[in-house]
């Protein structure tokens, strides 16, 4: 190995611990500052640690650390050591700064003085910490490796899939908390997972752009040699006519798409181009997941 490749190497996990570091602290203070004063358990691990906080005389940063222990095991099983290492510093260091600030703010109370209000400071500050991690192939632990679980085995969106977690952890909450904090469970578990699908399919939306023009090679020597992007060529026969055209898909970025988009237009202003809004991509031979066509958008 190179120099260089050693100095990217250790740029490469600075910038994961850095990342991991920010997106914890983001979580720990969205549910010490917003979640923790309303009590409500909105589709996290720690709402369940408050739950049995109540019949168990530990505090919730301690119970947050035995759950995520547990399940930390499961996910490092499942998901190999890249993702148990991740999660191994963030399942630590998320008690750890619970911890803290339950010393520093022995009393606190809420900024807000108004639950609704708490829930949806939590709701979206603790979704873009969570996603910050997923995409970087961590977790904070918890719901986060449950809702992994649903998304790898059962094809869950993982938005849908932390919702599903949520809500069992939100009903739960019905043994210890008044009709109003279950009801505000239930309405903040729901809202978490569409933010959550935001942010992290706004991270990752692709295009594909499917081309049939005159001057198909040129495109596709563009897509190939100047955009550095893959491309596929498929026979299409007109039911009007039954005329045989080659047809160019390719699969890009926004930023990609958009300067594709601009090259065919200045290339070929008469192409006819469809393009479909992708969310998720299977590669079966590399067992990676990418992208999968989600719904059709616009010509």
């Amino acid at each position: 190995m190179t120099r260089a490749d050693k100095s990217l190497n250790l740029y490469l996990v600075f910038k994961d611990i850095f990342l991991m570091t920010v997106a914890t602290i983001i979580i720990a203070s969205a549910v010490f500052f917003f979640l923790y004063p309303t009590q409500a358990s909105v589709s996290s691990i720690v709402g369940l640690a408050i739950i049995l906080s109540h019949v168990i005389n530990l505090s919730v940063a301690q119970i947050t650390m035995i759950l995520n222990v547990v399940l930390l095991i499961i996910g490092f099983t499942l998901f190999g050591k890249e993702f148990g290492a991740k999660t191994i510093y963030t399942s630590v260091l998320l008690p750890v700064v619970l911890g803290i600030y339950e010393k520093v703010f022995p009393n606190y109370k809420s900024i807000t003085g108004d639950s609704i209000l708490d829930i949806t400071a939590y709701i979206l500050l603790v979704s873009f910490g969570a996603a910050i991690l997923f995409n970087d192939n961590a977790s904070s632990g918890g719901l986060d490796i449950v809702a992994k679980i649903l998304n790898r085995y059962l094809h869950i969106e993982l938005g849908r899939a932390m919702s599903i977690a949520g809500i069992c952890v939100a009903l739960s909450s019905v043994f210890v908390s008044n009709s109003k904090i279950v009801v505000l469970s239930l309405i903040g578990t729901y809202f978490n997972g569409i933010v959550l699908d935001y942010f992290i399919f706004g991270q990752n939306i692709r295009r594909r752009v499917c081309i049939i023009s005159d001057k198909k090679d040129e495109i596709k020597n563009f897509i190939v040699n100047e955009m550095n992007c893959g491309a596929t060529i498929y026979k299409a026969v007109g039911a009007y006519n039954g005329e045989s055209r080659d047809e160019l898909i390719s699969i890009v970025t926004k930023h990609d798409y958009q300067i594709l988009i601009n090259f065919i237009a200045k290339t070929d202003p008469s192409a006819f181009v469809t393009v479909y809004t992708v969310s998720e991509v299977y590669d079966t031979h590399r067992h990676q997941r990418f992208n999968v066509p989600r719904k059709s958008s616009e010509k």
